[in-house]
């Protein structure tokens, strides 16, 4: 999706200058982002992952149960012989609820070699972004992880707008707290 822009050279008045200007090193970052996201709900908040992670998506079934795992890692699945962790992204985001519902699904993800299922409330669609559409990540004070947060898509439809916080997925799962993936790569 390109956008065109004309310039007028009697038009003094443009949304382009009403918006700062990126740093050289943010429009580089943006500009290397993924184009192609996977589009899922954790309570009232929307998400995007790059399209090139998901293996596939399934429906939640309930995983075995790993002795002293944290709350959010919910135990493993055997997906054709495969044994893959299930982490509930909505308990490791500390969203509100957690509630499992028909609409409750697993997203399959390859991050480092390694097979990781991720629980989120719903799946809703791929998107194409452009980095026009893609605005940096928010700076958040020492307290907030935002660390996982590649930058924020701005999408609009009609009167209706749409933002989507784009995770990076492989920093998400690669925290010490998951234990996930430090055990994959010895």
């Amino acid at each position: 999706m390109n956008t065109v822009i004309e310039e007028h050279p009697t038009d003094t008045t443009s949304a382009v200058a009403s918006a700062p200007p990126l740093a050289a090193s943010e429009a580089r970052v943006i500009a290397t982002m993924p184009k192609e996201y996977l589009t899922f709900r954790l309570g009232a908040e929307e998400y995007g992952i790059d399209i090139l992670r998901v293996q596939e998506i399934r429906s939640y079934e309930t995983p075995t149960r790993i002795a002293n795992a944290p709350p959010f890692i919910k135990g493993v699945v055997n997906l054709r012989g495969v044994i893959v962790p299930i982490v509930d992204l909505r308990l490791k985001l500390a969203c509100e609820n957690a509630d499992y519902t028909d609409f409750t699904v697993v997203i399959l993800l390859n991050v480092r070699r390694r097979v990781i299922g991720v629980v989120v409330d719903s799946v809703s669609d791929v998107l194409e972004l452009g980095a026009g559409s893609i605005k940096p990540a928010p700076e958040m004070n020492s307290s907030v992880d935002a660390g996982y947060i590649m930058g924020i898509g701005c999408l609009k439809t009609g009167d209706v707008q749409r933002m989507l916080i784009l995770t990076d997925i492989e920093a998400l799962m690669s925290g010490p707290e998951m234990g996930l993936i430090a055990a994959a790569l010895h």
